[in-house]
């Protein structure tokens, strides 16, 4: 075929599939559909097994349940006003419309071949007011839920710096693997559908995998190439653009839940409402990071590990394998890092951006522990995380992540080199 005949044919084929595209949206009919979404202070948790039912002047025309994620969606007979009602009766316990007058939307349009998105409005499934105290334990709860997810993911950020001096952007992506490589093995069609108690061991073993390529197929040669750490910084940043849109076309934008966990009502312990779910980050999180502890401080490894990150010439003249030491801190950050994913995602939901969000405080929480100090960054994380919830009792939600910088400055100002981090001389 000529280079002239192939041209044509491109276009040809471009014009057909232009014109086609919305008449295929046109054949593919008109729909209601939406996704269902608990708010609960800061998660957002989708909502699987409720009824929606559609009507029309008085007659029923379809009704459905909501789907692992939350998702829904009706097949109407045309364009046209159209009644959708949520019934509240199969709601899971402890979630709730947070405006009871949104049960039925009564004028809902849809105009032809357009699949109309609607949104109820869901929150927790307690109606009565709430005294000062329930409200201060939960978010004091909250706080140490979220800082021991902060902890789990600095400890391993934060022991990368120390050894190689590199402030890895891309460790973001880490978190955000641990969280999709969960789900994937827990609830994906695709995957085994195991426990989800199952499911975290071959995630955090996704991200050990993922530390070990990245330390030997990146930056073993960029050290071995002499790049300076500027140059590597700017590499982790691109490599976390690359690793999150992949998330995103392998994933999807859609929020989703682990449906092992989904729709928890709260529990009272000391009259302060707690979702189990909480108390499980919370615990485990603080087995782990008693592990690591003991790991660095009774192992030859750990040991090692702190030589490095003290000297690294020094520990490599004393007969230390640097590159091998190297090589088990980014294994042991991307289990960390995947661990803390998977908390994450257990408590709001699993996204493609969720380790971007949460970075910031990443961060925020190693400076504050003190660069490169373990023990710092978990001290850290668990401060910014109790500020950060505990914020909301004053400032409105939307700042609490500007009040947990706000602290960091001040910390700084009066200690500069961290809360345990030590003294250096400059200049």
């Amino acid at each position: 075929m000529s280079r002239r005949a192939r041209f044509a044919w491109f276009w040809l084929a471009t014009i057909t599939i232009v014109v086609m595209t919305p008449l295929a949206s046109f054949a593919a009919g008109e729909s209601i559909g939406g996704t269902l979404i608990q708010r609960l202070e800061d998660e957002k948790l989708p909502i699987e097994g409720v009824t929606i039912t559609v009507s029309q002047d008085g007659n029923e025309i379809g009704a459905g349940e909501s789907a692992a994620g939350g998702k829904w969606e009706i097949s109407v007979p045309g364009a046209g006003i159209y009644q959708v009602r949520l019934e509240t009766s199969t709601l899971p316990d402890g979630v709730a419309l947070t405006d009871p007058d949104k049960e039925e939307l009564p004028n809902v349009e849809v105009r032809d071949g357009q699949t109309k998105k609607v949104l109820f409005p869901l929150g927790e499934g307690i109606v009565s007011s709430v005294s000062t105290y329930e409200r201060v334990g939960f978010l004091f709860v909250a706080g140490l839920k979220l800082g021991a997810i902060i902890a789990l993911s600095a400890v391993g950020l934060s022991l990368v710096f120390g050894v190689t001096g590199l402030v890895n952007f891309a460790h973001a992506e880490m978190v955000t693997l641990g969280a999709v490589a969960a789900y994937f093995f827990h609830a994906s069609p695709a995957g085994p559908q195991w426990p989800l108690v199952v499911a975290v061991f071959p995630a955090v073993l996704v991200g050990v995998a993922f530390g070990w390529i990245q330390e030997r197929g990146l930056w073993r040669p960029l050290r071995a190439r002499h790049t300076g750490l500027v140059a590597m910084m700017v590499v982790s940043i691109g490599l976390s653009f690359a690793v999150r849109n992949l998330i995103l076309i392998f994933f999807g934008g859609e929020p989703r839940a682990y449906p092992d966990f989904a729709g928890q009502a709260p529990i009272e312990i000391l009259g302060i409402p707690m979702v189990p779910k909480q108390l499980i980050t919370i615990g485990v999180s603080l087995i782990v990071l008693a592990g690591v502890g003991l790991f660095l401080q009774r192992s030859r490894s750990g040991t090692a590990m702190r030589a490095v990150a003290d000297d690294a010439d020094l520990a490599e003249s004393s007969g230390i394998n640097v590159d091998r030491i190297i090589l088990i801190t980014w294994m042991l950050a991307g289990g960390l890092a995947a661990l803390g994913g998977t908390f994450f995602g257990l408590n709001q939901a699993i996204q493609w951006d969720m380790g971007f969000k949460l970075l910031l405080l990443i961060f925020a929480a190693v400076v504050l522990g003190g660069l490169g100090t373990a023990y710092g960054a978990m001290v850290g994380g668990f401060i910014v995380g109790v500020t950060v919830e505990m914020s909301t009792l004053i400032f409105p939600n939307e700042l609490k992540t500007a009040v947990g910088l706000v602290l960091l400055i001040v910390i700084l100002l009066v200690k500069p080199q961290g809360l345990l981090g030590k003294k250096e001389r400059i200049g």
